[in-house]
């Protein structure tokens, strides 16, 4: 029977009540002592005691490891030598007031450096050179939002080194010496970078700890570990190019259905004897010949041997050296820029998606950045979301017509974007005129976008017709963006992403500040020129305006933060500034991209215009000849 010392208190006499009472403060006094001395007079508020950064690690000098490269238990910390950790350091936590930088040997990639923030034996990486920082930073902010610290980004230059210290991210030099502009898809340094993706890899297993790689590209939306740890015999669980779902539930994929690629953009591996083997070849292969892309090595190696199931229940098959086993991530739920900006296939398989990775878009870096604020999942600075002059925004009207008859072919997808081509028109000119920054609106299509020749839909896939499609699909989002002489090309427009207005992060003073535009036909009733509003916050406006009329009406709610057209059909009449006209069409001439790809032709890719309508009898085709084969400008 245990010891109860209250029970025993309780029923002793007054004498021995004396001697436990004294016992008691004597035990009290010591923790007091103890307590004070660990912790020399440290003063712990709340909010520190209470954050989900006050965690604790085993730190790297303690591990433990078995004789092999095989951890003594998958999954768990190494076992510890001492009963007490150092405490994590919370992420974003900066640097004392009047600290200096510390030296760049600090940051070297060493065991006790990554063991300082591993927990539960796992760490999550990510790289980058300076000109992805605030990728870097969101796919931090996106960790840390969800109570995971156990992280490290990699810097491959010393500016975006400097960067994330003062603001208290947890970085390690790579020693890269990168440029710290964006290198471009498919470049030689681009190539460098995933050269150095593997080395780093190499240089990380041998520590003992799982290591979850990331591309900075990619944000996650939901707590990955759990989903990863259902799987701890795998050795690598990758993520896939797969488009066409092979399960419907949050299983791995069917590895005999997956046709496309293994993308090394999000990939867990575990530090086994076959993951160290892999990537020592792997590292071998890419150094021996520079024009070998570091994902296309990686699926030649996987697919030596592929096969058999390891167990026929876990979805994990055997690849690489016939040893190594693979489980592939669905593609549903750590999704792809296909399967979450286009098919939405999580929504429509009612799953939540863990990540998404800003593949098969059209618009380099500045596109991914679009895409990633089109889905409310990138985090901007306060100004973003609080323009200067302003923003300026539409209801975009499209007929049923266009959106659910006929066939879905190229001549139906291409009258359905004209009609919506022609109203963004209207609206880049409104806002030109107006100095306002236009809140794009949701983009409507019919026909999928990819880089070969397809039928419009891919069979299979879940692609719903029309579907919302990200507006990298039809303009081009790098040009938009790019610095144009205004000389030539007259001021610069800016533009906000569709979900704008919704966006969780836009401020109170902007939401309470708005004025409804409603378009009437001038001579109907309450349809005259005013500056004078119906009732609060609405105004009614004929169509068919004229640039002065629109100066002079609009000039009065200058201060007003959101104007909101009721639609874009017939409002603008067009420039009286000749000059003015000419710059504009030049530049926005240059927003349109192209459709992509007619089959059995070639050239198969089809320019957007925006200025079809000018061109009588103007059909979607393909150039003939190579002389044709240019933009419409």
């Amino acid at each position: 029977m245990a010891w109860n010392p209250f029970q025993d208190i309780s029923s002793s006499k007054p004498l021995f009540l004396t001697i436990y009472a004294i016992v008691l403060i004597g035990i009290i006094g010591s923790s007091v002592y103890v307590f004070s001395s660990l912790y020399g007079g440290k003063t712990i508020d709340g909010a520190t005691l209470f954050s989900p950064y006050s965690l604790t690690t085993q730190h790297s000098t303690q591990v433990a490891h078995a004789p092999n490269s095989e951890p003594m238990t998958r999954g768990e910390a190494p076992s510890s030598s001492t009963s007490k950790a150092p405490r994590m350091k919370p992420i974003w936590e900066l640097p004392p007031p009047g600290s200096k930088m510390p030296p760049l040997k600090t940051f070297r990639l060493t065991k006790e450096l990554v063991g300082d923030r591993v927990k539960d034996n796992a760490i999550i990486v990510t790289f980058g050179n300076y000109a992805f920082m605030d990728f870097v930073l969101n796919w931090v902010m996106r960790l840390t939002d969800l109570g995971l610290s156990n992280l490290l980004v990699g810097a491959m230059d010393t500016k975006l080194l400097e960067a994330l210290y003062w603001k208290g991210v947890p970085v390690f030099d790579m020693g890269s010496h990168m440029s710290t502009i964006d290198v471009g898809w498919g470049s030689p340094t681009f190539h460098k970078m995933g050269r150095e993706k593997v080395i780093l890899i190499d240089a990380m297993l041998p520590f003992g700890y799982e290591l979850l790689m990331c591309d900075t590209d990619m944000v996650w939306l939901k707590n990955p570990l759990p989903y990863l740890a259902r799987y701890p015999e795998a050795d690598i669980l990758t993520s896939t190019d797969q488009v066409i779902p092979t399960v419907v539930d949050d299983r791995l994929e069917n590895w005999r259905e997956v046709s496309a690629a293994y993308n090394i953009g999000i990939f867990h591996w575990r530090p086994t004897d076959s993951t160290k083997k892999l990537v020592q070849e792997w590292k071998e292969k890419l150094l021996s010949d520079e024009k070998i892309w570091d994902q296309n090595g990686f699926n030649e190696l996987m697919h030596r041997q592929l096969g058999p199931d390891v167990d026929g229940e876990s979805g994990l098959v055997y690849a690489y050296d016939g040893i190594l086993k693979l489980g592939l991530l669905p593609a549903s739920i750590f999704c792809s820029g296909h399967t979450y900006f286009v098919q939405a296939m999580h929504q429509q398989l009612r799953l939540e998606p863990y990540a998404v990775h800003t593949t098969f878009q059209y618009a380099g870096t500045e596109g991914k950045r679009h895409r990633l604020r089109e889905g409310m999942v990138f985090y901007d600075q306060p100004e973003y979301y609080d323009s200067p002059g302003g923003f300026l925004s539409f209801k975009p009207s499209i007929p049923k017509s266009l959106l659910l008859d006929g066939e879905y072919n190229i001549e139906s997808h291409f009258s359905l974007i004209n009609f919506q081509i022609k109203q963004i028109r209207s609206a880049l000119a409104i806002a030109s005129l107006l100095n306002r920054t236009l809140v794009m609106p949701p983009l409507w299509c019919r026909l999928d976008r990819l880089w070969f020749p397809h039928p419009g839909v891919l069979p299979g896939t879940m692609t719903r017709q029309p579907f919302l499609c990200p507006l990298d699909h039809v303009f081009e989002v790098n040009a938009m963006l790019k610095d144009l002489p205004e000389e030539e090309f007259g001021p610069r427009i800016d533009f906000r992403e569709y979900s704008f207005l919704n966006n969780p992060s836009l401020p109170e003073q902007v939401k309470e500040s708005w004025l409804d535009v409603q378009l009437c036909q001038e001579g109907s009733q309450g349809c005259h020129v005013t500056n004078e509003t119906s009732q609060p916050g609405v105004l009614r406006y004929p169509k068919h305006s004229t640039e002065e009329l629109l100066k002079t009406v609009f000039s009065s709610f200058k201060d007003v933060k959101v104007i909101q057209f009721s639609s874009m059909q017939d409002v603008f009449q067009g420039f009286s500034d000749k000059t003015r006209e000419d710059k504009f069409r030049s530049r926005v001439k240059r927003y349109t991209g192209i459709w992509c790809c007619v089959e059995n032709h070639t050239p198969g890719h089809i320019y957007y215009d925006m200025y079809w309508d000018e061109k009588p009898g103007w059909k979607p085709a393909p150039p003939k000849t190579a002389a044709e084969d240019h933009p419409p400008w």
